[in-house]
């Protein structure tokens, strides 16, 4: 058998090949279910002579497919396959700023061949960027920008082939990540980063936060260098973002597990407890690749079996206040936390939507206890009230069911450290690796990317077929020919009684990723709304303007080969909820993920990130491959989102 190089791992296969989840999800069988009953008559999905055709009857208000004059104030952008970004005619982008560009004046210089060392690297603009929201204020703007990841091999030197050799070495990968913290301004010659801002700030894997909701201080949470369990360092592998209505920063958790390791070959010595809950959230013995339980002994599991509870979490962080620590807020879970969409109820609850990303997890909500008030206490908002789970119906309807010790049998503090233990036991709907959620601020509904489930009816070594949680064997049928789902959907629902605080939803699917001019017949053409010049895979990012339009970017195969043919580099477009057409905008250059999307105080820039780049973008051949922000601007400065 060959062996497998944790170090070539994305971070999806790295917890397939060390905790395999169930191939079939329970998201699929209401889908299923739906089309099943409803046929032809406008369910859900109904596959005729063709493409699937999308029905949004149970929606109010919504009206799929209208025919109406386009709202895009763009023509489509061709699928393109080379190295750098393009935009519509009209449209001019820029580079802002890149992985490595200095926040200070004492930052260390870029090398091309290098990078950054060790030394001053927590400094300069973080790596491979992700989720980012803007802020201003008496005419003040701040940036702030999450970055996922570091890339191991650009980063080391190349005789270790990604592998740290030192403590300096896990150093240097820890200050890479975390977030940026950035003022930016805009003068006649665009937009660039004021160095040396009193703003600026870089928030990495050692930066000391504050624990608070039902787990802080729990026994779980303790550790020899914080016996109160109410104090951590750092924020782990933060992929999506949030803003709250006060104005502060929500940075997201995701892959948190593959930091940690351990040096003992096992976790058989350690508790009960922490073993079933490290195989609940993948935490095994050698990492994802990083390596730094054998450097850093917080991250050594077999010496610190509690570090792993302290991460998974939403961090909230004040951009402008510099001196305030980031908190991490228990009482929203803990998962792989793809971002968090923060809206209000109509009496003023605050409510978070939040997607587990990982094939067979959920979808939650946050409902505070107390109200908002502008100016007012906002200390209790995202740590004293409820969390929720979803339940999907055949129906289209759903439920959000409350995580409570009486449903659960958990404490509140252990429903807080083992989410997805509580979620399994109220028979929560699993999904197709929820990812980021919007709220439309033009109407009462919110959607979901579902990027993909490749796994779906793949088989056993033996030959058998991947069976569902229930041990039930996976295999095509009539209503549900996607047995491996490569291309993804969008689901969206509206909150009855028009209030997102409320139990119970209808829902839909706003589109069905499919390949046409591949599959020409069939469930794997994708919806109406899917054709020959706007073909895309693996929704993932997703911000909502304004206007209402929908912006969605895209993390997927970009071989443009197969299935994948004709759909060129990953890309962002835009998606009209009240007439589904969906048109692309921005591609990226090749090897990229286009993710993390927000806009200037005045809407007339768009600030898109570009994450891992498998060209010399933007600096151009002898560089090495920069993640990096670039700026969006139409040629006539009108607003843009």
């Amino acid at each position: 058998m060959t062996k497998i190089d944790r170090h070539d791992l994305t971070f999806d296969d790295w917890d397939e090949v060390n905790f395999p989840r169930p191939a079939e999800q329970d998201f699929d069988r209401v889908v299923e279910r739906a089309i099943s009953r409803r046929g032809f008559l406008g369910g859900v999905l109904a596959f005729g002579s063709g493409a699937a055709v999308m029905g949004t009857a149970a929606l109010k208000g919504t009206t799929a497919m209208a025919q109406q004059a386009t709202r895009f104030a763009f023509d489509q952008l061709p699928a393109q396959t080379d190295g750098t970004v393009h935009v519509p005619a009209g449209y001019t982008w820029d580079t802002l700023v890149r992985w490595g560009d200095p926040l200070f004046s004492d930052a260390p210089a870029w090398d091309a061949a290098t990078g950054v060392p060790t030394e001053g690297s927590d400094r300069v603009f973080g790596e491979n960027t992700d989720g980012m929201e803007l802020f201003g204020k008496g005419g003040v703007e701040l940036l702030v920008v999450n970055s996922e990841y570091a890339n191991r091999r650009v980063n080391l030197p190349a005789a270790q082939d990604g592998v740290p050799a030192s403590a300096g070495d896990v150093l240097r990968l820890q200050n890479f990540q975390g977030v940026s913290v950035l003022q930016v301004a805009e003068s006649p010659d665009g937009w660039s980063v004021v160095v040396d801002s009193p703003y600026n700030r870089r928030i990495h894997h050692n930066t000391p936060m504050v624990i608070d909701g039902p787990a802080a201080g729990h026994d779980l949470l303790k550790t020899a260098a914080d016996p109160t369990g109410t104090q951590s360092l750092g924020t782990l592998n933060n992929c999506g973002s949030g803003r709250t209505p006060w104005g502060t920063y929500l940075t997201c958790e995701e892959n948190f597990n593959g930091y940690f390791g351990s040096t003992a070959g096992s976790h058989d010595a350690l508790p009960e407890v922490n073993q079933a809950g490290f195989k609940r959230y993948g935490v095994g013995i050698d990492g994802w690749g990083y390596d730094y339980h054998k450097w850093d002994a917080r991250f050594d599991v077999s010496k610190n079996p509690n570090e792993p509870h302290r991460a998974g979490y939403i961090v909230e962080i004040d951009p402008w206040n510099p001196d305030a620590a980031p908190i991490k807020h228990t009482a929203l879970g803990r998962f792989k936390h793809e971002n968090a969409a923060c809206t209000l109820t109509p009496e003023g609850q605050v409510v978070v939507y939040m997607g587990d990303d990982e094939r067979g997890e959920y979808m939650y909500k946050w409902v505070s206890r107390d109200i908002y008030v502008p100016g007012g206490d906002t200390s209790t908002l995202l740590s004293e009230g409820q969390l929720f789970v979803a339940k999907f119906n055949d129906d289209q309807t759903g439920t959000w069911v409350a995580l409570t010790p009486e449903d659960t049998g958990m404490t509140t503090a252990e429903i807080a450290i083992f989410t997805r233990v509580a979620a399994t036991e109220v028979s929560a709907t699993t999904m197709d690796r929820p990812e980021w959620i919007a709220v439309n601020p033009t109407a009462v509904e919110a959607y979901c990317c579902l990027t993909n489930n490749s796994r779906r009816g793949a088989l056993n070594d033996d030959g058998t077929v991947r069976t569902n949680a229930a041990g039930e064997p996976m295999v095509p049928n009539a209503p549900n020919p996607r047995e491996i789902n490569r291309y993804g959907q969008i689901v969206r629902w509206r909150p009855h009684n028009d209030d997102h605080g409320a139990a119970t939803f209808d829902w839909d699917l706003y589109v069905m990723v499919g390949n046409p001019t591949v599959h020409t017949e069939g469930p794997y053409a994708g919806s109406a709304n899917m054709n020959e010049g706007n073909l895309f895979n693996s929704p993932d990012g997703m911000q909502i303007d304004s206007a209402g339009l929908i912006w969605i970017q895209t993390d997927g195969d970009d071989d443009n080969e197969g299935d994948f043919a004709g759909m060129g580099n990953n890309q962002m477009l835009a998606g009209d909820p009240v007439t589904g057409e969906i048109r692309r905008f921005l591609t990226g250059p090749n090897g990229c993920e286009v993710t993390g999307l927000t806009w200037s105080a005045d809407r007339r820039t768009m600030f898109v990130g570009i994450q891992h780049p498998g060209t010399p973008f933007p600096d151009g051949e002898g560089s090495l491959p920069r993640s990096a922000i670039v700026t969006v601007k139409r040629d006539d400065n009108a607003l843009i989102g």
